[in-house]
Order: structure tokens, then sequence, then C-alpha cells
């Protein structure tokens, strides 16, 4: 959606919403263990890389020399990233906070450095207990279900320890009351294992995301761009404006006022003339006040100031070659600007799916929840985009971007394509 497609075309994806969302979760909950065992994993590297960065730090305060430094500095960040993107797997969003620098001494003066050096000492401490939650009981619960029972008699005769738990397993029956305990294990590990690694990637999230300083510089930074994006989308708007009023309202006029002009003078010495002339300037009226309603239009639909975005979005859907499905359970209306700028912004994946998604299908889903306008445009395309690739997503964003929004893409080669689009924001009721 978007842009050119990549990969083979396939059939799309008829799996609803909930039943798709349930098998992720089940999933999800079934991949904890190996989850937390990479948190672990992850612990390790950290307390190695930071050890490091502290070591390569010492010739750099003391002045003789730092050429490690910056190496370790990279290692250390890109074991803090992994860590990142498990907290994210975890349902924790932890956004990078570095500055873009890369000299060794503002790397020494940088506060993200030495949030990662500390994140590297003490997470083995703070957060391994809730992997290790995480990872042990489901294991231990498979092996209280599926193994104590087979191997209790080999571990009596061999003089070995024979309880599991509070259980002393000493006869078959000891052996098969194992199993129960060991079933609960794992269900409860499968559904308390998801909520201890959060647990665990919200501590992580703490150190390795950006300070209260940094949020707000890079705020700032992101406000800055925003709006001088903004002022000059507004730029360019104007520009089109006046370049399309110029070349056709305007020149429909001019050439509508001349044609009466010569009427006139034709009136009394050639009336079937001027008729003529006459008829052709109320057609060009007619084409002048459609380009001007084409224009408006494009400024701000009317449709969208009459009925909302809901309807103005299923008009864009009767206007669009493919078949465009709409549901919305909007109970109200965003300010004008945000519905403008979701409006247009779905327009503009519209178009870019006609274009190049090779899709039949496109469903549009309108939400609010909690303070937050969403939109889901999704096609039965041959996926495969790639948000780099071109200018409309990015363009996309720039608008949404103006109100803090977000745009989210997940396009798999194959297919289905769906782009989520969210932006913070008040209703008022209708």
């Amino acid at each position: 959606m978007g842009f050119p497609k990549k990969g083979a075309m396939m059939p799309p994806a008829r799996n609803g919403k909930t039943s798709t969302t349930g098998r992720r979760g089940v999933k999800a909950r079934l991949a904890t263990p190996l989850l937390a065992l990479a948190m672990i994993g992850l612990s390790v590297a950290g307390v190695g890389a930071a050890l490091l960065v502290v070591i390569s730090a010492v010739p750099m305060v003391a002045g003789v020399g730092g050429r490690v430094f910056p190496p370790a500095v990279s290692l250390l960040r890109t074991v803090a990233d992994a860590a990142r993107r498990l907290a994210g797997r975890a349902g924790v969003d932890v956004p990078r906070p570095y500055a873009p620098r890369t000299d060794a001494r503002a790397l020494l003066r940088e506060s993200a450095t030495w949030r990662d050096v500390l994140w590297g000492f003490l997470d083995p401490i703070m957060g391994t207990w809730a992997s290790a939650l995480a990872l042990g009981m489901p294991l231990y619960g498979l092996y209280g279900a599926a193994v104590q029972p087979f191997v209790w008699q080999a571990n009596a005769r061999a003089g070995g320890a024979n309880a599991y738990g509070v259980i002393h397993v000493t006869s078959t029956a000891a052996a098969l009351a194992a199993i129960p305990v060991g079933l609960a294990l794992i269900v409860l590990g499968l559904f308390l294992g998801p909520l201890l690694l959060r647990v665990r990637a919200r501590w992580a999230g703490a150190l390795l995301g950006p300070s209260r300083t940094a949020a707000l510089e890079q705020r700032v930074e992101t406000l800055v761009e925003t709006r001088a994006g903004s002022v000059d989308a507004q730029a360019a708007e104007l520009r089109r404006i006046e370049r399309d009023l110029h070349d056709g309202a305007q020149a429909r006029l001019v050439a509508l006022g001349m044609g009466l002009g010569h009427a006139e003078r034709l009136f009394d010495e050639d009336p079937d003339a001027a008729r003529a002339l006459l008829a052709t300037a109320r057609e060009s009226s007619s084409k002048a006040l459609d380009e001007l309603r084409d224009l408006v239009r494009g400024v701000h639909p009317p449709v969208l100031a009459d009925r909302g975005l809901a309807d103005a979005i299923r008009a864009l859907a009767l206007d669009c070659l493919l078949d465009v499905e709409v549901s919305s359970d909007l109970t109200g209306r965003p300010a004008p600007p945000v519905e403008s700028a979701v409006y247009f912004a779905v327009n503009e994946l519209l178009a870019n799916t006609s274009k190049h998604a090779g899709a039949a299908l496109v469903r549009i889903t309108l939400r609010y929840r909690n303070g937050v306008l969403s939109c889901d445009v999704v096609d039965d395309g041959g996926g495969g985009v790639d948000p780099a690739d071109g200018t409309g997503l990015r363009g996309v964003q720039s608008r949404l971007a103006v109100f803090d929004g977000t745009i989210t893409v997940d396009s798999p080669p194959g297919g289905p394509t769906r782009v989520h689009l969210e932006v913070p924001c008040a209703i008022r009721s209708e």
C-alpha cells in the first residue's frame, strides 16, 4: 500500500480479526519461556558490555587515551537495543535515547551512556528473578507432568532425591499425583509469564529509555520538525491552490468576460451570433463552477464538514475503483483539523492501493478508544510494502505528526497489508 508491491501475489487472508488476535495471543504465551531465556542471556551480555565500557572509560578520564571507549559504547548500545526489542515483545515500548553524537568525549558526557551501564550492572539483580519464574514455572511443570512419573523409580534406585515440590514421590500414586500439579504450574507459568516479563521490561525501560530531560528535548525537536513540516505543507498547498485557480477557474472567467463583451457588441448587429456566444459563456461558467467545487473539495470536502469523518470516508469508498468496506464506531466528531488530516491520509492510502497494491478488497475501520482516534486500512494485495521506498507513507506520517499522530505498516510479502493510523484527540458528541 503506497508503493509498488514486492513478492508474489498470494490469496488474501480471510480470517477475522478476533481469531487472528486469539492465535497471536496463544503463540505469545507459548513463546514466553523462550523470551524469558533470551532476557536472561542478554543480562549476561549486558554485564560484560557494561564492564568493558567502565574499564575503557578510565584512560579517557585520565586523559591518556580512549580508542577503545567508542567501540565499547557501541557494543553496549547494541546489547541495550536488543533489550529494547525484547521489551517490545513483552509489550513495553522503549525508545532509543541517544543523541546524534559520535566523538568519544560526547559519548563520555552523555547521560544515556551511563544509564546503559547502570542497566547492565543492575539488570541481573533486579530483573532476572522475573525471567527465572517465567521460564522455571512451565519447565518445572513440564517435568512434573511428563518426566517425573517415568523416572521416579530410577531416581529411587540411584539414591537420588525424589521430591516434586511438597510431594515426596515414593510410589506410583505419588508420581501420578505430581501430574496435575505439573499441569497447573504450566498453565500458571504461561498466564503469569507475560505479566512477569512485562514487569521486567518496565524496569529495563526506566533506565534504557530517555530520561525526563532527554524526553523533553526529543519532544521539542519533534515539535520543531513537525511544525516546520506543517508550515512547508501549508505553503505548498497555497501554491497549489493559486496555480489551480490561475490555470483553471481564473482563465475560464477571463474568457467568460471577453465572450460576454463580444456578445454585447454583436447583440444588435447579429443576434444569432450573440446567442451562440452567450451559450458558450454559460457552458464556460458551468465548467468554472465545477473546477471551483473540485478545488474546494481538495481544501476541505463539504461532505466532511457536513457529515463527519465516517461518512466522508464512505464517500471516498464510493469513488474508489476497488471494493471498499467501511466500518466505524465513532459516536462523536474530532476537531476539524484532525478530521481533515485523517480524511486526506485515508484518501492517499486508497489512491496508492489502487495504483500499486494489486488488491481487490480494502477494509477501513474507524475507532475511538481512550482518547485516541485510530484507523485501520487493510487490503488483500501482494504486500511487501517498504515505507522507505517512496513518499506516500512519509507524506501521511508528516500530515499526522502535526497532531502527534503515528502510522504503523505491517506488510509481509504475499500480503495482506495493514496500515494503522493513530491520532490522540478529543471528540465532541454529535
